[in-house]
């Protein structure tokens, strides 16, 4: 992902929320089921959501990676410093709260967590400051946003909670960095659709290493990893774990991508 789209993908999230006018098995129990919460949403990216590739979990270009229209950035008490990227939200709004003119009832839709919408500490929390702590905030993609919301209103109050992700195919990763330094992004995770932890096996070692977050979805090493044949380890936030047995073969090169039959 060029770091243009990474920066731009950054500033207009912030955008959305600073204006708004426009403004291999399973290993645990499952966990306890999402409630409803209450937060506010802006949107941002424009009317065909063009301007929403990138973004601080680093998926690159949303449309052929899968996340399509249904994406949102989240503010700081949500995005967790990237532990959130890939998890899923169903969102409402909320009707009680809302002006009835801008709010369309009855609808829900359902986002992926792609971005960070930042916060602006020199506005109010209720006027302009929407993604300051503690606040929950969606800064959601037009077309998202615009299923619950009409877009003269802006921002609208909602109800939202965690849903489980539905994706098609397995797990993906991308390989990117250079000798020393692998840096793997982890996409189109179903279930929880974030990743706790990651680990990496080469095929002439029985040892897992330990792989950290970097930023967003992506995870590193700093083993010499390079040509040969991978296998990872990853364990979601609900704590289930799944091994992709040798889904790297040997021999590749970076920036290649790797689609797996394993899902969650």
């Amino acid at each position: 992902m060029a770091p243009a789209r990474f920066v731009a993908g950054m500033l207009l999230a912030a955008i959305g929320c600073v204006l708004s006018v426009a403004a291999d098995n399973p290993t645990t129990p499952s966990p306890q089921p999402f409630v409803w919460q209450k937060a506010h949403a802006t949107f941002y990216g424009g009317a065909d959501a063009s301007d929403t590739m990138g973004g601080a979990c680093g998926y690159g270009n949303l449309f052929s990676e899968g996340y399509g229209t249904r994406t949102a950035a989240l503010s700081t008490v949500l995005f967790n410093d990237g532990a959130a990227c890939g998890q899923c939200y169903k969102l409402a709004c909320d009707r009680k709260r809302a002006d009835p003119l801008f709010c369309k009832p009855g609808v829900t839709v359902t986002v992926t967590a792609t971005n960070f919408s930042p916060p602006n500490d020199v506005l109010p929390n209720d006027n302009g400051g929407w993604c300051n702590p503690p606040r929950p905030h969606f800064d959601m993609a037009q077309p998202a946003w615009e299923k619950i919301g009409v877009y003269k209103g802006g921002i609208i109050p909602v109800m939202y909670q965690r849903v489980p992700c539905v994706k098609q195919g397995g797990v993906r990763f991308i390989i990117n960095g250079h000798e020393y330094f692998n840096l793997v992004r982890v996409s189109n995770v179903a279930a929880a659709g974030s990743i706790e932890s990651m680990d990496v096996k080469t095929s002439d070692s029985d040892e897992w290493i330990p792989m950290a977050r970097n930023w967003g979805a992506n995870w590193h090493s700093l083993a010499n990893l390079t040509g040969k044949m991978l296998s990872f380890r990853l364990t979601n936030s609900d704590g289930h774990t799944l091994v992709f047995n040798d889904v790297v073969p040997k021999g590749w090169n970076f920036g290649q991508s790797f689609a797996s039959k394993l899902q969650f």
